[in-house]
């Protein structure tokens, strides 16, 4: 008897390609007949005309689809991993997590390079994460935030007048625009969120059917990095919305965490490194925060909420 899923999913073209290419692989399965998109609305996505960061609260963009699940309106949930808070509610769960994409961030311009941008350059960007390091890099650069899809900030590189903007490569990648990237900006740059270019697929913990399938998409590799990087986060309590990076590589069986906290200005900037056993991502995840929270980077988040409320 072959099964029928549910994919709870948002609308946006980016969110769709996720659920789409998860459903792909979901029918490559011999016992999956048939696999439904249910687009659901989020709050993140209704809520267009104010910064990101000033709208607070965790699970802008997961909440309403996590409370389909819970209904079973849906069996899974396709998310971005850096959209997902580090608290999943009771009753689901976050166990599998695909190959990831290039985690880096991408500057999209007309054909001029971030550090050969003009004195006062306008920048595109939603993110805290992205305007302290560009801040820290340039203090001449003007930030402008930047909400929409992609097609919609891409377009708004000529409609606002801009002279870049920045995206995360894996959209951008995944959506075929990878011709418009002017420039990859590596760690050394430009340190990304924490998740980034990675998939998360949330179900319910008592749906063993469901979990036994949707398994086989699991990918260890990437999961031991996004998982030390997600450790990392909840030790500073920060949510999606805050001037944090995190990224993890694995080179054997060795994991390497390098870490960032920034103020919105980018005179405060923290950032660390921290390696061990793969086997310890857990260790390495709470020691490279506890190293940045010694640092400084506690009054740093508090004075940047403060701003932001």
């Amino acid at each position: 008897m072959s099964l029928s899923l549910k994919i709870g999913t948002r609308s946006s073209p980016l969110a769709l390609w996720q659920a789409e290419w998860t459903r792909a692989r979901l029918l490559e399965m011999e016992e999956v007949g048939e696999v439904e998109l249910v687009k659901i609305k989020t709050s993140g996505d209704k809520i267009l005309d104010v910064p990101l960061a000033k709208v607070g609260g965790k699970g802008l963009f997961t909440k309403e689809i996590e409370e389909a699940l819970l209904r079973g309106d849906a069996d899974l949930a396709v998310h971005s991993m850096k959209d997902v808070p580090t608290d999943i509610p009771d009753g689901l769960k976050v166990d599998v997590i695909p190959e990831r994409e290039d985690p880096s961030d991408a500057l999209i311009s007309r054909g001029v390079k971030l550090a050969d941008l003009p004195p006062g350059a306008q920048i595109g960007t939603s993110s805290l994460r992205r305007r302290a390091q560009l801040k820290r890099l340039r203090p001449d650069f003007v930030i402008v935030d930047l909400r929409g899809n992609i097609e919609t900030r891409l377009r708004k590189l000529d409609s606002e007048n801009l002279d870049a903007v920045i995206l995360a490569s894996a959209g951008i990648k995944r959506m075929g625009y990878t011709d418009k990237i002017t420039e990859q900006l590596l760690g050394d740059v430009m340190l990304p969120a924490v998740g980034q270019g990675a998939l998360a697929i949330e179900t319910r913990i008592n749906d063993a059917t469901v979990n036994r399938i949707v398994g086989r998409l699991h990918h260890q590799p990437t999961a031991v990095c996004v998982l030390a990087e997600r450790v990392f986060l909840k030790k500073l309590e920060g949510g999606c919305q805050v001037p944090i990076a995190g990224h993890a590589t694995l080179e054997g069986e060795n994991l390497t965490l390098e870490g960032l906290v920034g103020d919105l200005d980018g005179q405060r900037l923290i950032r660390e490194t921290q390696t061990g056993p793969a086997s310890d991502y857990e260790k390495i995840g709470i020691a490279l925060a506890e190293q940045l929270l010694e640092q400084g980077a506690a009054e740093i988040l508090a004075e940047v909420y403060g701003e932001e409320s």
